[in-house]
């Protein structure tokens, strides 16, 4: 979509490529313009009739415009250089590199060419054992401007997955005309803080449907050569989510992902139907990490620290490097601490392989994509985040290392099974209000609230993060405000006066909290109410409450960036929501930069230092008995129960 236009008195010019890069993306006019191009009276929202527009010169021209009303233009444009590769030239300075062009398998030639490659190719490589699909078929949404800077990327975006010839298909399958605003979305992509419609969410499941189909022919090729089938979870992967139900008709053997942190670990290993999975750990092997002056080292600890948390409570089985392999060769530190972390990986995964970490709770995520954005709510790609959204991803990666079994689950779920709330020990609602996180017009739907509700009320677990439940609706902003205890104050409140800021900095959540708690971007307006306990408050503005609603409890946090205290107030908390304190002092660290892990069908438990310091801690296992330890920088300890 172009930018917005506003018109004037004459007729107004609209320059389609404004903002885009030449290099990467023209204008289709070999189809027909006419049907899928839109032109949109944004000031309305009704889409200009196609003989009132004409298209000259690169500018889509509207002779007779609605004086000072604002228009745009959706357009279908060629891909003339992939991004990845793009972005792989600016990064390496390749000034020179021949441009590498996508091209849509999806076609009849073209699938028919990339199969017949394929298996020339196993056919000239009998020493080939595993053929990596780097990905498949459809690059996620990355644009860049004419000055070569990335104007905007949507890991998750479809807007590059579409051709006449597919969107024809489309249109027979689901039975009524496309619409090029089904993924515009006025200019939002429909990213994944928007709450997709059913035009969009059937255009993703008709892509998946097609995607694993002819993705699967590739497996079916490369098993009858007996070689293995791995896809990389990352560049051309649309289509080809990992937790919907189409990916299993895949057949793949394996799947490859780069890992950033714990979540991007966890939206890897917890893949289901395929025989093994693999993180590839930073950094890449690339000129801007190993350089003169270069610390590689200092990374790849980060990295293997941050995301060993998450292995601990699920592991990939194999781990990985990947990049220009002559690079490390000037950095022999580097390699000696490859070295000593497959080492510890192998130790590590011959002791968790094949059982279940111990979970004190089940422990759900409520947002508008359920399962299909499992571990990757908030996340732009790769463990990159937002500055307005790293306070609610910290929640996220708090999960994927700790000791609860973390499902993901959405408003449609829960309409479509109610039941699917029955035994949940706590909910988790996360983010802005009106986003796909938190639910915007879902808490109109009077079936799916009251669920909600019943379900606190009657004793579950809430925790909410943000502006959870967060919709002005009826007189409430936050819908679940009766039962979290908080509300927003959103102007529309002000002459009510708020006395409730008293704070009980004794509460079971705050016992671990040795110093200031880190609430990251904040939520401003936030106020008790009557019987809610406040727990923290700045300037009369509440960061953390508790409530007890009848037989449930609720939590509101204002914002939860990631960092080892943090986490330990959300395991706190979660044991409070779900009335579960007890639990507490189970396979349990005193020191929150400390963590325990126990395997109980393999009688082992592990204690872990996060920190890049010695540490020392109280130790609680499975049977309540203690012992007092002193580990070294990073140090991981195993022993048997």
């Amino acid at each position: 979509m172009t930018g917005f236009y506003l018109a004037g008195e004459g007729p107004l010019h609209i320059p389609l490529m404004q903002g885009v890069s030449p290099e990467l993306m023209e204008p289709n006019t070999r189809d027909d313009i006419k049907r899928w191009w839109e032109v949109i009276d944004r000031s309305t929202g009704a889409v200009v009739p196609p003989d009132a527009w004409r298209y000259e010169d690169g500018q889509v021209i509207i002779d007779n415009p609605i004086p000072y009303h604002e228009y745009t233009v959706s357009f279908l444009a060629y891909l003339i250089w992939d991004p990845v590769h793009m972005y792989n030239a600016i990064i390496n300075n390749w000034e020179h590199e021949e441009h590498q062009i996508t091209f849509d398998v999806r076609q009849p030639k073209t699938r028919a060419f990339s199969m017949k490659r394929l298996d020339k190719f196993l056919t000239e490589n009998p020493h080939v054992d595993v053929v990596r699909f780097t990905t498949f078929f459809h690059q996620f949404t990355l644009v860049f401007d004419e000055l070569k800077r990335e104007k905007y990327v949507d890991w998750y975006g479809y807007s590059a997955s579409a051709s006449p010839y597919i969107l024809e298909q489309f249109e027979r399958e689901v039975g009524y005309p496309f619409r090029a605003e089904y993924i515009i979305d006025q200019g939002y992509y429909n990213n994944q803080y928007r709450l997709p419609s059913k035009e969009f969410s059937d255009f993703q499941a008709f892509q998946r449907r097609e995607v694993a189909k002819l993705a699967r022919e590739m497996v079916d090729i490369t098993h009858r050569h007996g070689k293995e089938a791995m896809m990389f979870l990352g560049d051309h992967w649309i289509g080809t989510e990992p937790f919907m139900p189409e990916f299993e008709q895949i057949g793949l053997d394996a799947v490859v992902g780069s890992v950033g942190n714990g979540s991007t670990l966890r939206l890897i290993s917890d893949i289901p139907h395929v025989k093994y999975t693999e993180g590839r750990f930073l950094p890449y092997f690339f000129p801007d990490t190993f350089y003169e002056g270069g610390d590689p080292v200092r990374e790849a600890k980060e990295n293997w620290v941050t995301a060993r948390r998450a292995i601990l409570r699920k592991p990939v089985d194999r781990i990985g490097y990947g990049g220009y392999l002559k690079l490390t060769l000037q950095f022999p530190d580097f390699l000696e601490y490859v070295k000593s972390v497959c080492d510890e990986f192998r130790l590590l995964y011959e002791n968790v392989q094949g059982t279940t970490p111990y979970c004190f709770l089940k422990v759900a995520v409520l947002n508008a994509w359920g399962q299909m954005r499992a571990w990757g709510c908030h996340m732009v790609h790769h463990a990159l985040y937002q500055k307005e959204n790293y306070s609610y991803a910290g929640v996220i990666e708090a999960l994927s290392g700790a000791p609860f079994d973390v499902h993901f689950i959405s408003f449609e779920d829960i309409k479509n099974n109610p039941a699917i709330l029955d035994d949940l020990d706590v909910i988790i609602n996360v983010g802005d209000a009106d986003t796909a996180h938190t639910g915007g017009i879902w808490w109109e739907d009077v079936e799916v609230a009251a669920r909600i509700r019943q379900y606190i009320a009657q004793g579950g677990g809430f925790i909410g993060v943000g502006e959870p439940a967060g919709h002005q609706y009826q007189g409430r902003y936050l819908q679940l405000a009766g039962l979290m205890g908080v509300e927003k104050e959103t102007g529309f409140t002000l002459n009510y006066d708020k006395y409730n800021w008293e704070e009980h900095k004794d509460h079971f959540i705050l016992a671990d909290a040795k110093e200031a708690l880190n609430f990251g971007e904040r939520k401003p307006g936030i106020y008790a109410l009557p019987g809610a306990q406040v727990l923290c408050a700045d300037n009369k503005e509440v960061q953390l409450a508790a409530n007890e609603c009848e037989k449930g409890r609720s939590v509101y946090i204002s914002g939860l960036p990631y960092d080892f205290n943090n986490a330990r107030l959300l395991h706190r908390a979660l044991l409070w929501a779900a009335r579960r304190e007890d639990l507490l002092h189970t396979w349990f660290s005193s020191n929150p930069n400390v963590d325990v892990h126990a395997y109980v069908k393999n009688g082992k438990y592990c204690v872990v230092n996060n920190t890049y310091e010695p540490q020392e801690t109280r130790v609680y296992r499975g049977d309540g008995s203690v012992m007092v330890l002193a580990l070294q920088a990073n140090e991981i300890k195993w022993y048997q129960i």
